[in-house]
């Protein structure tokens, strides 16, 4: 027999079908011509049980490999594995060299890594770091806590104004938004 083919697919578009007044950028959905069904705009394996998996999205020449998950977050594979572990909320460049180290794994490009190296970071990041949801958690509670206690520092966050002594005569604008004129406040 012959060699499996790819499936065909083509591309509807209709305007007035979605409302959309004409110039505007339709979005396109791919179809299958065989078997008429819809086709994913991202397609998920998971090669060993247990590991988080690789996210895989169409490329020109079908499918391939895009980003490798940690802590919930799709890092880039066409950076080193330093930099790439920098995406996540939580990681700096400090922290990203320490995971490496700890994990003895070479710092090579994100898909060079083979599945093992990549479990053993997860497992680091999982097991010693504070990182996105939890992370951004434990800020709010911070902040919530400072303003509950109604100290110095929660007020000036209640108040959007600068918290570390900064001036706010001029300047602070960051931290006021713009300038609302008032009257009176002119030279006398």
């Amino acid at each position: 027999g012959e060699p499996a083919s790819p499936p065909l697919l083509v591309e509807e578009l209709s305007m007035a079908a979605l409302g959309m007044r004409a110039g505007a950028r339709a979005p396109t959905r791919r179809v299958n011509v065989r078997t008429g069904l819809e086709a994913r705009r991202s397609v998920v394996s998971a090669p060993l049980v247990g590991t988080a998996p690789r996210v895989q999205q169409p490329g020109r020449n079908g499918f391939h490999v895009m980003n490798a998950r940690v802590s919930g977050v799709e890092i880039p594979n066409n950076k080193r594995i330093e930099t790439s572990l920098t995406y996540i909320f939580g990681i700096g460049d400090t922290k990203a060299k320490e995971i490496l180290v700890k994990t003895s794994v070479d710092n090579k490009r994100t898909k060079d890594l083979d599945e093992e190296e990549l479990g053993k970071i997860r497992a680091v990041i999982e097991e010693e770091y504070t990182v996105e949801g939890d992370l951004r958690r434990q800020k709010l509670m911070a902040l919530k806590r400072l303003t509950d206690i109604g100290c110095y520092r929660g007020r000036r966050h209640m108040n959007n104004l600068p918290v570390r002594g900064q001036r706010t005569k001029t300047n602070a604008r960051t931290r006021k938004g713009r300038k609302k004129t008032v009257a009176g406040k002119g030279k006398k």
